[in-house]
């Protein structure tokens, strides 16, 4: 790749986008091969595509259950790809580097510093592993939670494999579940609506996967510098409060429908209200059934999905620091302040733009698809939202909209949800022509807003 790369002289967002198309190109061809298939029969390209997209760009959107369509050996390529999609090729890339003590290029270190999209290149080769010791002990650690709790419902030998797949599904915030066989298709968790250990477990593996590696990596050496970074603060402060809020509307919006929270006790309603204002995050996995959820939460759910999670996590969405961004812009214009000041600090023209240009492109990209869905599918609207919304978030939660989708369907919420786990900037940058610096300004002018 190093050669290739110096021969053309992609840029590190071009590499980015290659190397996730060639990922999911591969995970599609075996997808597609007999042995993937539990009934023997190869599956079609496209929808293996389409499976293979969603498991690299860890949403969880199916057209087949996973669990009863797919062998060992098919969920096997599907828990590889949410592995080395959710932490990002070139995270597992520089792992073998390290194994072989190989040394990182300068290029190979711009491409990690995209791919976690950070602000500069200290520190990016200690990071990476740091996120490879927290990823993997975070995952072993839910995985035997899981095994211990499941090996009196599945056995031993089984709830070890669930643990191990949930573990690695959850945290990575792919939403994949193989729950199939047991509690039947596409039930996901509902099963477990009550159950305070999978729900605590699930909801742990989804914020530490869902808040970034750089927060995870501040919050451990927090003992030793005994402060945090203003990155830290804005994430979890927006994190804590959009999954409080969240859970409180839901409460207040699904407390007496019989078709989700109603049936409940007061623990399991808190319980699935938590948990469902968890899982937008980029999770995807679900406690409740999004198809019988009122109207009004299934909207409210699409709002939390298109925030979505952290930078640099395993989530998507336009992320919680700049939701935070354009809050804070929004109330300094109310109060007339000129900055926008966040924890004592003061951020840069720069990211405000950068905070509109995302949201704006991310609106654009969810409504234009949206737009085109309604022409193409024979469902409601609010549905089609939903799954727009859902893939680009790369959530994964969805109405009952995937499996019925048209093929042209398939391939616009595919590239929805490749463009959602990249984000809308690098692929713009990927495929924009390169940016040269300017040589002149034009004079400053007035036009009235508002």
């Amino acid at each position: 790749m190093k050669t290739i790369a110096r021969k053309v002289e992609l840029t590190p967002p071009q590499i980015l986008v290659i190397g996730f198309a060639v990922m999911i190109l591969i995970g599609s061809m075996l997808l597609s091969l007999p042995a993937a298939s539990a009934s023997g029969v190869p599956m079609r390209f496209l929808d293996a595509l389409f499976t293979a997209t969603s498991a690299a760009c860890v949403t969880g959107l199916v057209v087949v259950d996973t669990g009863t369509y797919f062998t060992l050996f098919g969920q096997m390529v599907i828990m590889l790809l949410i592995q080395v999609g959710g932490l990002g090729f070139m995270t597992m890339a520089t792992l073998f580097a390290f194994a072989l003590k190989k040394r990182i290029s300068l290029k190979e270190k711009l491409i990690l510093q995209e791919a976690l999209n950070q602000n500069s290149l200290e520190g990016i080769v200690r990071l990476i592993r740091k996120v490879m010791i927290y990823s993997l002990t975070i995952e072993f650690t839910a995985a035997v939670i899981f095994a211990v709790r499941w090996s009196v419902d599945l056995g031993p030998g089984k709830a070890a494999y669930y643990g191990i797949f949930h573990a690695v599904s959850f945290f990575n915030n792919a939403g994949f579940d193989i729950f199939g066989p047991v509690t039947g298709k596409f039930s996901s968790l509902t099963a477990y609506a009550a159950d305070p250990v999978i729900n605590a477990v699930s909801m742990g593996l989804i914020i530490l996967g869902g808040i970034g590696f750089v927060v995870l990596s501040d919050l451990m050496d927090y003992r030793r510098n005994q402060k945090l970074t203003l990155h830290t603060k804005v994430v979890l402060s927006a994190t804590g409060f959009l999954i409080g809020i969240g859970a409180l509307i839901i409460f207040i919006f699904e407390f007496t429908n019989s078709r989700t929270l109603g049936p409940l006790d007061w623990s399991g309603k808190i319980l699935a209200s938590l948990f469902q204002s968890v899982t937008p995050r980029t999770a995807g996995a679900n406690t409740l059934d999004i198809a019988g959820l009122r109207q009004a939460t299934q909207f409210f759910i699409i709002i939390l999905m298109f925030i979505g999670a952290s930078p640099g996590s395993t989530g998507g969405g336009i992320k919680t620091t700049t939701f935070t961004t354009l809050v804070g812009a929004m109330i300094a214009m109310v109060r007339g302040k000129e900055d926008i000041v966040l924890f004592r600090h003061r951020l840069g023209k720069e990211r405000i733009l950068k905070a509109v240009t995302i949201t704006m492109v991310a609106l654009a990209l969810v409504v234009t698809i949206t737009m085109i869905l309604s022409t193409t599918e024979d469902h409601a609207f609010l549905m089609i939202l939903f799954e727009v919304t859902s893939a680009f978030g790369t959530v994964g939660l969805s109405m009952g909209l995937t499996p019925d989708l048209s093929d042209l369907g398939k391939i616009l919420i595919a590239f929805t949800m490749f463009t959602g786990r990249l984000g809308p900037l690098t692929l713009a940058y990927a495929l924009g022509p390169k940016a040269e610096k300017e040589l002149y300004r034009y004079p400053e002018g007035k036009i009235t807003i508002g």
